[in-house]
Parts: C-alpha cells; sequence; structure tokens
C-alpha cells in the first residue's frame, strides 16, 4: 500500500498550480467535460490516524488514478501531491492510501481526484477532507462512540433528515469516532416503507443490494455504499475519521460457526459468507492493513500519551454458539482465541498512556440470547447466567486477573451491539469471580437502527447498573423516529487527565456523565 514521507507533506514554499504534475514533469490544466470526468462516488475517509499516519479512502466510478494532496493550511497554498494509487474493478474501484510520518498534533487537509487510465488528460472534480493527527504531547483529546447503522428495517428517510445522530456528532468536533461494530446489516433488506405507530410513514432510500440479504461480494459491497448516501455521514466521514470494527450483522445476525441459514439464503455455507463480508468491509472501511493477516481488525492505536484503543474482534475466532454453560475451557468457549489474548496482553503490558480504552464489540455481563428455529436457546455473548464463570467467561475471567496482578491501570471499555445506552461499574466485592480491579464499561448505540432492550445483567463480575436509557413497557424495534438513538462523547483532559463519559442522545442531550480520575501507579 502506497506510502508517503514527512517530507513529502511539510510546506516547502512553492506556490500550489492548479494543475497535477503528469508523467515527463509536464503540467496540464484540469479538463472540464464533465460527461468524461472519473467521479468520487461514496465522498472520503479517513481512520486509524495516529501520531505519525493514517487512512485516506475514496472511490471513483471506473479504473483510475486517485490523486491526493496533502496540506497543512486549508488553503492548500503549499500543498504536495502524493503518488497516484490505481484503482480497478478488482476492488470495486476503492482506493485506500496509507499516509505516514505525518507531524504529530497536526490538522491535515487532502484533497482527492481520480484521473481516467485511458486519458490523463481527464481528471475528475475534487473533494477536500481534513483530520487532526494525534499529539505527541498532553494535548487534551475528545471522542465519540456508537455502533448499529442502518439496521432492522430503518434507513435513510430524507424527508425526516436522513441519519441525524452523524449530524449531531459532528457539532462536538471529535477528533475520531470508534464504530463498535454492526457497521452494516447486510442481513436487513429495507421495505421503501414502513407505517409508524403514529400513523406517519417511514420512507427509506432503496437500493438494489439492500432489497435481500446479502450473498455475493457485490451485495456485501452494496452494504456500505448505502449508508454512505447519506448526506450526514458523508459529511461527518469528511471531517472526522472513523475506527471501525465488526460484529455480526456485517455477515449476517448472530453468526459463528453453528450458524443455520434459513431460506432467505441460497448459499447455506456461513464461511463462505463470512470471507465474502470481511473483503468487503476491508475494502470499504478505512482500516489499516495488518501485514501479518491481511483481514485482522483487532489492533492497537496509539492516540499520544493520554490514551491507546485496543479494538478487540469477538466475531472472526469465536467457537460456536452454544447454551454457553461449559466449566471447563475447551475449542467451544473460544471468544477471542489464545493468539489475540496473547497480543492483548502484550499490548497492554507495552502500554504507556495514561487511559487504555478497551473497545469491544460485545458487552461483557448482559446476556444476548440467540433463540433458534426449534426453540431452543444457546448464548450470543459471553454472559452466560449468575454463578462461576463458565463458557466464554472463563477467557474474561483470566483477562481481567492478568490486568489486576499486571497492575494494568485506568482501563474503560467502550461497546455497543445492544440497542440502548447504558453504564455499568464492573465491582469484584459483588461479583462471583472475584480476582480483579473495578472498572467501567459504557453501553451506546444504535447509531442509527432500531432501539431494543435493556438486557439482563449477570453477576459472575458483579456489573452494576449505574445507568440505562431503554424503550419502556418492553417495546421493542423503534424507529429512529422516536429519538432514542444514542452516542457516547468521551473527553480527556490535557492538565488533569481526567476522563470525562457523557451519554448523549440524537438531540444531543446529556443524559448521564461521569468524570473519572487516572489511577497512579
Amino acid at each position: 500500500m502506497p506510502t508517503i514521507s514527512r517530507r513529502q507533506i511539510l510546506l516547502t514554499g512553492a506556490a500550489a498550480t492548479a494543475s497535477f504534475a503528469l508523467p515527463g514533469g509536464l503540467a496540464r490544466p484540469y479538463l472540464s467535460r464533465a460527461a468524461d470526468r472519473p467521479l468520487i462516488t461514496h465522498g472520503l475517509q479517513t481512520g486509524d490516524i495516529g501520531s505519525d499516519a493514517g487512512m485516506i479512502w475514496a472511490r471513483a466510478d471506473r479504473p483510475s488514478q486517485m490523486m491526493v494532496e496533502i496540506s497543512t493550511t486549508e488553503s492548500f497554498k503549499n500543498a504536495r501531491t502524493l503518488p497516484a494509487l490505481t484503482v480497478d474493478p478488482e476492488g470495486d474501484f476503492t482506493g485506500k492510501l496509507l499516509v505516514d510520518d505525518l507531524p504529530s498534533g497536526q490538522d491535515i487537509f487532502y484533497r482527492v481526484r481520480f484521473r481516467d487510465i485511458a486519458d490523463v488528460n481527464v481528471i475528475g472534480e475534487p473533494l477536500v477532507g481534513r483530520f487532526r493527527t494525534a499529539p505527541g504531547n498532553r494535548r487534551g483529546v475528545k471522542f465519540t462512540w456508537s455502533g448499529d447503522t442502518a439496521g432492522q428495517g430503518w434507513g435513510i428517510d430524507a424527508d425526516r433528515g436522513g441519519m441525524k445522530a452523524y449530524a449531531t456528532m459532528l457539532k462536538h468536533q471529535p477528533d475520531f469516532f470508534i464504530h463498535s461494530g454492526d457497521t452494516v446489516y447486510a442481513d436487513g433488506p429495507l421495505k421503501s416503507e414502513v407505517k409508524l405507530p403514529d400513523g406517519t410513514m417511514w420512507k427509506n432510500v432503496t437500493t438494489e443490494e439492500k432489497s435481500k440479504v446479502a450473498e455475493t461480494l457485490s451485495e456485501y459491497r452494496g452494504q456500505y455504499k448505502y449508508n454512505l448516501m447519506d448526506e450526514n455521514v458523508r459529511a461527518f466521514n469528511a471531517a472526522v475519521p472513523i475506527y471501525a470494527q465488526w460484529d455480526d450483522h456485517e455477515v449476517t445476525n448472530n453468526w459463528s460457526s453453528s450458524k443455520i441459514l434459513g431460506d432467505a439464503y441460497k448459499e447455506k455455507n456461513i464461511g463462505v459468507l463470512a470471507a465474502r463480508a470481511a473483503r468487503a468491509f476491508h475494502e470499504m472501511m478505512p482500516l489499516r492493513t495488518s501485514i501479518v493477516e491481511p483481514r485482522r481488525v483487532y489492533r492497537r492505536v496509539n492516540y499520544g500519551p493520554l490514551l491507546d484503543i485496543f479494538f478487540l474482534d469477538m466475531r472472526t475466532y469465536r467457537g460456536p454458539n452454544t447454551a454457553n454453560g461449559q466449566t471447563k475451557e475447551s475449542a467451544e468457549t473460544v471468544f477471542l482465541g489464545a493468539e489475540q489474548i496473547a497480543w492483548l496482553k502484550r499490548e497492554l503490558l507495552n502500554s504507556r498512556a495514561t487511559w487504555k480504552v478497551i473497545a469491544a464489540d460485545m458487552p461483557l455481563g448482559l446476556i444476548v440470547p440467540d433463540k433458534q428455529a426449534d426453540g431452543s436457546m444457546r448464548q450470543e455473548g459471553v454472559a452466560q447466567g449468575n454463578g462461576a464463570p463458565a463458557g466464554r467467561e472463563h477467557e474474561f475471567a483470566h483477562i481481567l486477573s492478568f490486568m489486576k496482578h499486571a497492575g494494568i491501570k485506568n482501563t474503560v471499555w467502550l461497546t455497543a451491539d445492544v440497542h440502548y445506552t447504558a453504564a455499568h461499574y464492573y465491582d469484584p466485592d459483588k461479583a462471583q469471580f472475584q480476582d480483579f480491579d473495578p472498572f467501567w464499561e459504557f453501553v451506546s448505540g444504535p447509531i442509527h437502527s432500531g432501539t431494543f432492550g435493556p438486557n439482563e445483567l449477570e453477576n459472575t463480575f458483579g456489573p452494576q447498573l449505574r445507568y440505562v436509557k431503554a424503550p419502556e413497557n418492553g417495546q421493542a424495534n423503534l424507529s429512529p423516529a422516536a429519538g432514542l438513538q444514542f452516542f457516547g462523547l468521551v473527553a480527556i483532559d490535557g492538565d488533569t487527565e481526567q476522563m470525562t463519559v457523557t451519554l448523549k442522545d440524537v438531540a444531543d442531550a446529556d443524559l448521564w456523565s461521569i468524570t473519572l480520575d487516572p489511577q497512579r501507579a
């Protein structure tokens, strides 16, 4: 993947021209033949921005070259052009350019165009985006998180403002956004109209790919293209980097190796679907690519001296969904897997950041049932019910115990998945398993999907409910029109190093907040 060094980004004093440098050192003006020019089809994205590097993403409408200019000034007065990246049908015309050796704590402005491969004189109109690199000093950090986009039949209703929670988040000008999974709903076909309880109609924008469950690679790609049709999402992406992880709906609901696919699916092999979905996820989201495992989702992002983020993958390596009551560890109790656990322990030990955020795509202490067609009940998540650790809880008992004895301080867990917002305090004094230090887990979502909940907490790790907002009277799958769309806002003060977590809704109301003091070693 092409990279660019600091020498090519820092200002050089030369005035920018209204053209790109073409082969042979010649400069040609941009052509104005609109029908001929390559188009940027789905806006811009950036992701996994650190103190010295980050990913820039765009998609064209044809085979072409992705051309990017970088500047430290909004005027692009002294912009530099990066090496061109060819996009083709093999990658669905998507381009991901890793730009490294950036200056820390710096606003970076970037401009993207596509140049036609068949005629290098044909260059499309530009789009402009920006991001800020992570600080090298103790500057304050502010970010948002949520999950669950376009699920349960609730897509883009332009008459109702589209995916409005993205516009609400943008008002806070966060440094970045953590999407905690269910970035798309590949198993959620959309109807053009859905009648709401008040008698009005929810009117979805529809596409061919969203008319059925996704099975082909093209259909999985179409799930991401659909979300990028929303004006709020595109405006947000152009200004705020996204750090994405995946959960189940990127493939299909509650998938594991034991998943039995229903009549809606012609392709019955869950492994085939998961492979296609993983490829689409990595093509369409601005994640950095691991040289060890090209489609790895779990990773650590350092965001300066105050913050490290550890992104877990609770889906790819799990064993089959079962009743989750095994008293001993086995192949059926695997959730993260030995390699990912070893990575997490190693990276936690190496971290020197004040705060260590563990971005999990599922909560630890909430029962998430997986009801089967025959009426039997399996467990989709970590929790299995009250009592000593069992099933998948063995892995997390081990991780929590390790963190205590290794002296890992200031860990905070952020998650989504259950389609409501809550704050959980895990207290070993009230737990069945007590060999861990207390910690907080904050749940937020959906960002634009149906609202459900709340789920039942169990006592293995002693979670105490400190706040919850969910539908009342057992209501399920409330539309975004009901206003129960949620995200979390995290602010770390550069002077005091305190972390303030605020649970918010689509109307930008502060629902609940807490300020955490860092513990010193």
